[in-house]
């Protein structure tokens, strides 16, 4: 069964933690090796940059230049091992790799804020390949407010500028993704895409009560949309504060499938967006055992494949 992972922090990972190392040979969880390993068949990378890093040297306005350094050393790489990966700028693209025995890499962007009023960027990003933005990260940003553990922070939604960015993106045909949205943010994006939506890396609140996770309602408007929902490994998201467990893995994809139908559950493991406590998947080449525990607690092989590749290859599409 092929596996598409719908987010990794590996880019950043590398340029702004480690400073050393490419997608063949470094210090992250994933790389070409190990997403063999996993039979990978994409993987999306995204350009996640940090508000904290330049809050005094230029904000947005650098973030967003930093995003367009990143997508430069994805180009490179895809360049340098292009006998193992290509970009995916489609399903159809994917297909077309996969065919040529190709690991297929999609580009994102993690913190929409880089847009920074400015439409003509959201234009540029994609021209340059990319095909799904999570709109903000932990910051209010020109879009829209974030997820908080504030219940007013929670209830703010878009901002002006983020609602023609998100019937922008559905002209576009990119894809939303609400991970680290507010509630209202949330709310607001359901009422304006016109396209499937998505959250790459989120788990499911009502068994770890955290505001980064989907509640009951949310999965079902989501799925009623079309969208999908990447189960995220971090244990803080799982429910064991130190520790992350299989078990707690299999249970909010049983959870999501439950509430959701057999549709929606997806994997966004959240791969170098995370090192604390510990691990029980330290790295791509490890994630059949994830394979392995859902089977055992009889999810059917149609449904595991539907979670491995499936419902986001339906998106795409």
């Amino acid at each position: 069964m092929k596996l598409i992972d719908m987010h990794c922090d590996t880019i950043g990972k590398i340029l702004d933690i480690d400073k050393q190392g490419d997608f063949a040979e470094n210090l992250c969880s994933v790389n070409i090796e190990q997403m063999k390993k996993a039979d990978s068949l994409a993987q999306f990378f995204a350009c996640f940059t940090y508000l904290g890093d330049y809050i005094d040297n230029g904000g947005y306005e650098k973030c967003y230049e930093h995003a367009l350094e990143m997508i430069e050393f994805l180009e490179k790489q895809l360049i340098v091992y292009k006998k193992d990966i290509a970009l995916a700028r489609s399903y159809e693209e994917i297909r077309k790799n996969e065919l040529e025995k190709k690991l297929s890499a999609v580009l994102t962007i993690e913190e929409g804020g880089i847009l920074n009023g400015q439409m003509e960027r959201l234009h540029r990003l994609h021209e340059k390949g990319a095909r799904l933005i999570t709109l903000m990260w932990n910051y209010e940003n020109c879009l829209g407010h974030p997820n908080s553990k504030d219940p007013e922070v929670m209830q703010k939604g878009l901002q002006p500028f983020g609602i023609e960015v998100v019937e922008q993106m559905g002209n576009l045909g990119m894809i939303i993704d609400v991970s680290h949205a507010s509630d209202g943010s949330f709310w607001d994006v359901m009422k304006y895409a016109k396209g499937p939506v998505v959250a790459t890396h989120s788990n499911c609140r009502s068994l770890c009560n955290h505001p980064r996770n989907l509640s009951d309602e949310m999965i079902r408007a989501l799925a009623e949309k079309g969208g999908v929902s990447g189960l995220n490994l971090y244990g803080v998201f799982l429910g064991t504060q130190n520790e992350s467990r299989i078990d707690e893995m299999a249970a909010h994809l049983m959870h999501m499938i439950n509430v959701g139908g057999s549709e929606f559950p997806a994997i966004g493991t959240d791969f170098d967006g995370f090192d604390e406590g510990e691990l029980a998947i330290l790295h791509m080449g490890e994630m059949k055992r994830v394979y392995h525990a859902i089977e055992k607690r009889g999810f059917s092989e149609r449904q595991i494949d539907k979670i491995l590749n499936g419902n986001i290859l339906r998106v795409m599409q």
